[in-house]
């Protein structure tokens, strides 16, 4: 019995530690409409399984679900999906990232018009 209340100790403990808290600051280039910059963030990793929820740029929040790839010693691809944007109710989620910096591919409808762009930022947070 100890053995198995030492091992759910251990689980729920795990689980405990995969929250991490951030702040982005980011910048949307190549897009015409008016954006939230800041992003606060909350995520959960276990192993490369990533989700967690934050601040979007169309001042909404966002929930997001994925797995996070290693490319090499400094680049790290991140793929999921997300919720939270007004265009679709889920939409693909990718994400490159190099220490505190990442980009992303963005898209927006504006004035009839679409859009493509990227979203460039520095996010801080451990």
């Amino acid at each position: 019995m100890a053995g198995i209340l030492e091992q759910d100790k251990e689980i729920f403990e795990d689980g405990m530690n995969c929250l991490g808290l951030f702040l982005a600051l980011s910048m949307h280039v190549g897009l015409e409409a008016d954006y939230n910059n800041v992003h606060p963030h909350a995520r959960c990793t276990v192993d490369d399984n990533i989700a967690g929820v934050y601040y979007n740029s169309e001042d909404r929040v966002s929930a997001y679900m994925g797995r996070q790839f290693e490319l090499d010693e400094h680049w790290t691809l991140e793929l999921g999906l997300v919720t939270g944007y007004k265009s679709e109710d889920i939409l693909p989620m990718i994400r490159y990232k190099a220490g505190g910096l990442f980009i992303s591919p963005a898209y927006e409808k504006y004035n009839g018009e679409e859009n493509y762009g990227v979203v460039i930022g520095w996010e801080i947070g451990k």
